[in-house]
């Protein structure tokens, strides 16, 4: 059986965020309270003050700079059994470990465990759009099949999007390989991933309780990705691996419009 103690939130940070101290508060006002540490590339003062002020260990990575590895580095400096990688704008409700923890001991052979959750623009909680509408109905299945093999399900859900909230994920080190995500992706790194994971031996465990606010802003790299139209080049890359590419284009096309939700634009102010 898995306690709180079995898991780490490993907090990847970048930069100068003015979010983060408001994703540590969340952290540390956990109801069931587990390990807490932050990995950076790109050390700065901001980074170190805050490691400082809140009692946090610190780890740097050296090298280039390249998101694959930085979550890399957080997965393994992660030593506990369960390891969330956080962004370092989100905020996490304070019965997420407590609800992880319970959801992956209630179930078998577990690979990833993941919820549901809010996005938060301009320090609100966003209402549900259209998206977060397909995505939680493409998700249904999974709140069916847990404890039961669902490798053919997955990746069914898998080859129409990605409906996984990324930050939202809790990882069984024991389950999954060492090497988790791959350099190549800016974007759709997770979405690679769980094609992958998706072909092991094991469950994913989806939580439909919304237990994070995924924070959307003009400068994260989402927003720029998409933006700059990388994003749709990433997606059309993972729906080829499904689909023969007429199809996987068509499918393109319309995650493409999907998008646009992900605009903070003057209809979220």
């Amino acid at each position: 059986m898995y306690t709180e103690k079995d898991h780490t939130f490993a907090l990847c940070a970048y930069g100068e965020c003015e979010y983060l101290e408001c994703t540590i508060h969340s952290l540390l006002l956990q109801n069931k309270k587990s390990t807490i540490i932050i990995v950076t590339s790109t050390p700065n003062q901001h980074i170190k003050s805050v490691s400082s002020k809140y009692n946090l260990p610190l780890y740097i990575r050296k090298g280039e700079n390249d998101i694959a590895k930085d979550w890399n580095y957080a997965f393994h400096k992660a030593t506990t059994k369960l390891v969330t990688i956080c962004h370092q704008d989100d905020i996490y409700s304070a019965y997420y470990t407590e609800e992880v923890v319970r959801w992956v001991n209630k179930n078998r052979n577990v690979l990833i465990v993941f919820s549901n959750y809010w996005e938060r623009i301009n320090e609100k909680k966003r209402k549900e759009n259209c998206l977060i509408k397909i995505k939680k109905i493409m998700l249904i299945p999974l709140k069916y099949l847990r404890g039961r093999p669902n490798m053919l399900m997955r990746r069914v859900i898998l080859s129409l999007g990605n409906p996984i909230c990324c930050p939202s994920v809790t990882y069984v080190k024991e389950n999954l390989p060492k090497k988790i995500f791959k350099s190549g992706f800016k974007s759709n790194l997770d979405w690679d991933a769980w094609e992958r994971i998706s072909m092991y031996d094991g469950n994913f465990i989806y939580i439909p309780e919304k237990l994070i606010e995924h924070r959307i802003h003009t400068n994260s790299t989402t927003s720029i990705l998409i933006a700059n139209k990388e994003r749709t080049k990433e997606d059309l890359c993972m729906f080829c691996r499904f689909w023969p590419k007429f199809l996987a284009k068509i499918l393109n096309r319309l995650y493409h419009v999907s998008e646009t939700f992900n605009h903070v634009g003057e209809m979220d102010k």
